[in-house]
């Protein structure tokens, strides 16, 4: 059985989808044996629903050595669903290969410090780039600069919105992600 620990800052929307698909098999030989947040946030509460451990780690410059001393001695891979601190460059290095994330665009375009959420989208849309996705790559020191695991994206419409756009980016990653997931267990 593969040992998985969650990283969440907000709703945990794919943290959801990662315990759905543990629990439909999707996501075979592996449980989520911690989530971890680093604020307040509802993916706290979804894991509780689910009997799924859970940590509150505040943000600061201590995040990554509390966490290191949080997380099982079996973790298998960290993934960060939605996880808005940056981790150390210590912490990256001890866990090389075993950390990914989900980013709504494709990397390694709109990447970097202060990329996320509605400002990813905001910033395709203010380009007027063609086309939009989701990309699952390793965490490295440098921010969202990993390796590509999984990416998958789509034609931008004329009429595109940031709501239309954070959809579209939202059912794609609920996509990918389990498959990535997958990919780096086996």
């Amino acid at each position: 059985m593969k040992n998985i620990v969650v990283l969440v800052s907000g709703g945990g929307t794919n943290l959801q989808r990662i315990i759905d698909c543990i629990d439909n098999g999707e996501i075979p030989n592996a449980k989520i044996s911690l989530v971890v947040a680093d604020r307040e946030c509802f993916g706290l509460e979804r894991a509780k629903k689910h009997n799924i451990s859970v940590q509150l780690i505040p943000r600061g410059k201590t995040f990554s050595s509390e966490l290191k001393q949080f997380l099982p001695e079996n973790t298998d891979l960290i993934v960060l669903a939605g996880f808005l601190s940056i981790l150390n460059k210590e912490f990256c290095e001890s866990f090389n290969g075993k950390i990914i994330n989900i980013h709504p665009a494709l990397l390694p375009k709109f990447g970097g410090k202060g990329m996320w959420g509605h400002h990813v989208h905001e910033a395709v849309l203010v380009q007027g780039e063609k086309e939009s996705g989701a990309t699952v790559h390793y965490v490295t020191s440098g921010i969202d600069e990993g390796e590509i695991i999984l990416q998958k994206s789509f034609e931008i419409s004329k009429d595109e919105s940031l709501e239309t756009l954070a959809e579209k980016i939202h059912t794609i990653e609920y996509e990918i992600f389990p498959k990535a997931i997958n990919l780096v267990l086996n």
